[in-house]
């Protein structure tokens, strides 16, 4: 009986050692797979809630159950959750009485970070209206293609001068949050005055103001460029804007922690990663207006943050700041982000200390994401049983040149082995719906696939290259199409080709984004052909692309061609420019640098190996 009972207890003693040699990563397999079940019980919960709970009703219970706790603090003031409540009670009256905004009403919000964001958003919440999240950086057309009822903006009127007679062609009402109530002398704009919104009543609101909010209802407009060239709206439901908060819950992140956001408010990662996941969790936010690599860790210490975000940019700002004795001496115990090259990762922990890395991925209309839970260096996420029987996702091929995947001779598509780059597409179901983009169903459909494997068959197409290793890791390869990434901000190049043509000395241009050494993303240039007889006008370029793009769209390079080589189809051939780059030596072509001080200048080879070697930063 004894030798059987050590035996037994041996068997359990070297358990771990043998569970640990047939998966490295038994670990942390098993704490997802139990958060992951704790979590999908309790999102089920609140689906069969009635009535329907949403993420205000999160928020009001955190302010219930924790009113004195710090919620947001922002420069030299503090808000706690009966702070922040109060404020969007007295903002939902003002909002109701002064500008007449109802259940059902989409209202955009056109300012930058700082609390009264946060207390516009809930006051729209409790009205049981829908917030579209404009990009601030947007000007002109693009800016007036977002403006789908109402607009509410702060310090940026100039910008929306630029568009109002549109907009009152529209009947889109436009509100400037004044500190004193003014006389607009711009028709169609109107003050919604600090004195009118403290005058007004911080008692709660009826919740029947918001009794026709679904778990299917739009929370959120969140917009994105895509291969249209203008920002598309893609629908954030009430059910997507719980399972992208429940991303801080999945990494780890407890009510007690303080996270540090400075990314913008209008992106999903700031909003509903960042300020929704902290609701959800019921944890204080330390909001800045922007990112700042030379205070970055000051504010860390000086707020006692425990987690951050980050796009791949901004840890590659990190690093490359001046190093300091105090690099590693700070409380942060997590990084919450997307787009981490693994170099820059490395560089990371090596020089800030034993921070855990959740890298993850996800597009803000798409209906999968992964996410590392493993905190392999370089990976994107990891494949999970219980991830695979929610989502039916797998990689396709695709060719690059013809930009379409390849199809077998029936005519379906093919997957990629493992170990192989791959489109990745998801199956449309009820678990995994695809929303689409708001009042555009033309460029909805063409992020669907159909008869994929099967006829009938329906699947959202992500526009990303993915690879998957023999262990499951998830790789991040390339983006398709006509868009490309630059400073964490997607450039849609048919957006940027529509305003250089409008240059009067350009006839045809082709945009594309080229890489950088050591920098994340591709740099946008463009290859150009002049009208006839003319040459080419680098201070009118300069003008009206600063004038038409936001900072991250404008081309850094410009190159001129006699002409400009088309596909078949008269598609603009990418792929060959892309890969000469902006190397003077690689072509016999006039090239141009857009140099902040002096704008576009003729490109030399020293500049190259400037820029190539770090020493121009861009």
């Amino acid at each position: 009986m004894y030798v059987l009972l050590y035996t037994i207890l041996a068997g359990l003693a070297i358990l771990p050692l043998f569970l640990y040699l047939r998966n490295p990563y038994f670990t942390q397999e098993l704490r997802y797979t139990v958060t992951c079940i704790l979590l999908g019980l309790r999102i089920n919960r609140i689906k069969r809630s009635k009535p329907f709970y949403s993420m205000l009703d999160c928020f009001l219970d955190k302010v219930k159950k924790h009113p004195n706790k710090q919620f947001i603090v922002f420069e030299k003031s503090s808000y706690t959750y009966r702070d922040v409540d109060k404020q969007s009670n007295k903002l939902a009256r003002a909002l109701s009485q002064h500008a007449s905004v109802k259940e059902g009403d989409t209202v955009a919000l056109f300012m930058g970070n700082e609390p009264m964001y946060v207390f516009i958003w809930l006051a729209l919440a409790k009205l049981g209206c829908t917030a579209a999240l404009l990009n601030y950086n947007i000007r002109s057309k693009s800016l007036l293609h977002c403006f789908t009822s109402s607009l509410i903006q702060r310090e940026l009127r100039g910008a929306v001068e630029e568009v109002l007679p549109t907009l009152r062609e529209q009947s889109v009402r436009v509100f400037v949050l004044g500190e004193e109530e003014e006389k607009c002398v711009t028709e169609g704009v109107n003050t919604l005055s600090s004195s009118r919104i403290q005058q007004a009543s911080d008692q709660p609101l009826d919740p029947q103001l918001r009794s026709k909010v679904t778990l299917k209802s739009p929370a959120l407009y969140i917009y994105t460029s895509g291969t249209t060239g203008l920002p598309k709206a893609a629908v954030i439901t009430q059910e997507r804007l719980y399972m992208a908060s429940s991303m801080q819950a999945i990494s780890g992140v407890a009510s007690d922690d303080v996270i540090y956001i400075y990314l913008p408010l209008y992106h999903t990662a700031g909003f509903m990663m960042g300020l929704t996941g902290a609701i959800e969790r019921g944890n204080t936010v330390v909001l800045r207006r922007k990112f700042s690599a030379s205070n970055f860790w000051d504010d860390c210490r000086k707020h006692k943050v425990t987690v951050i975000q980050y796009i791949g940019e901004i840890m590659r700002y990190l690093c490359n700041s001046p190093k300091k004795d105090n690099d590693r001496h700070h409380k942060v115990r997590l990084a919450l982000g997307n787009g981490l090259r693994a170099d820059t990762w490395s560089e990371f922990l090596q020089r800030f200390g034993d921070i855990r890395v959740c890298e993850c991925y996800g597009a803000t209309e798409g209906n999968v994401g992964f996410i590392n839970y493993i905190g392999k260096v370089g990976a994107i996420g990891k494949e999970h049983f219980l991830h695979k029987a929610n989502f039916s996702y797998v990689l396709i091929q695709y060719d690059t040149e013809r930009e379409e995947p390849v199809k077998d001779s029936r005519g379906f598509c093919i997957k990629v082995p493992k170990g192989e780059t791959g489109l990745l597409v998801a199956k449309i179901t009820a678990q995994a719906p695809f929303s689409g983009y708001a009042n555009n169903q033309q460029q909805t459909d063409r992020k669907k696939l159909r008869d994929v494997f099967v006829k009938g068959d329906l699947y959202f197409n992500s526009g990303d290259l993915l690879r998957i290793d023999h262990e499951g890791f998830v790789y991040f390869m390339d983006r398709i199409g006509d868009t490309f990434r630059w400073k964490g901000e997607n450039v849609a190049t048919t957006e940027v080709t529509e305003h250089l043509i409008m240059v009067e000395c350009i006839e045809e241009a082709n945009v594309y984004g080229v890489k950088i050494p050591g920098h994340e993303g591709r740099v946008g240039m463009a290859t150009i052909k002049l009208k006839d007889d003319m040459e080419f006008d680098s201070k009118a370029t300069l003008e009206h692309v600063k004038t038409s793009l936001p900072s991250y769209a404008r081309p850094r390079f410009i190159r001129i061609q006699n002409s400009l080589a088309v596909t078949g189809t008269f598609k603009h051939m990418k792929v060959k420019l892309a890969e000469e780059g902006f190397n003077p030596a690689m072509m016999q072509d006039r090239l141009y640098y857009l140099e902040d001080s002096k704008g576009y200048i003729p490109m030399t080879q020293e500049m190259y190996h400037s820029i190539s070697d770090g020493k121009i930063h861009l």
